[in-house]
């Protein structure tokens, strides 16, 4: 039969348990051979593909500067986001491929993507831009239409008669 346990001291004296176990992750380096981190970023029904490599802060989206493909500056605001609270603005070049979804959901796609390869890179960065919220995905997402509706919660126009 199973051991008893009466006080809190006879659980740390059950086998299995480990020290280890109870101390927190520890997040490591990933770099491709090319010394490059990747990470994938989503959001809506966009997918952005993000590598970060040392170089002078240049960020390509879609083979295009990013100021050209997201030319509204708030979308350009949430692509800087990470780079700017992390203090890391002119310290990576940035190579995005985004699809799917509008353009919106893109700018979130890669604000994603780009602070899961921040962390990747630099792992002593996950701190700040946790905190900041940037390393959450939002899950947010159209709500599909239902059958006997107009969307997916829209009721067709009720009539008597």
């Amino acid at each position: 039969m199973a051991q008893e346990t009466k006080t809190l001291g006879d659980l740390a004296g059950l086998k299995g348990v480990s020290s280890e176990a109870a101390t927190a992750p520890v997040h490591v380096q990933k770099l491709d051979k090319l010394g490059r981190a990747y990470a994938t970023g989503k959001r809506k029904n966009a997918v952005a593909r993000v590598w970060i490599k040392p170089g002078k802060g240049k960020i390509v989206v879609n083979k295009k500067p990013y100021q050209q493909y997201f030319a509204r500056p708030v979308l350009q605001m949430l692509l800087e986001q990470p780079l700017k609270a992390s203090n890391r603005a002119d310290q990576f070049d940035i190579m995005v491929n985004v699809m799917g979804g509008g353009l919106s959901g893109q700018a979130g796609a890669v604000r994603h993507g780009i602070s899961k390869a921040l962390t990747y890179f630099e792992p002593g960065l996950r701190g700040v831009l946790k905190k900041g919220g940037f390393l959450t995905r939002d899950s947010r997402t159209v709500e599909r239409k239902k059958y006997g509706r107009m969307k997916a919660r829209r009721s067709f126009q009720f009539s008597k008669r």
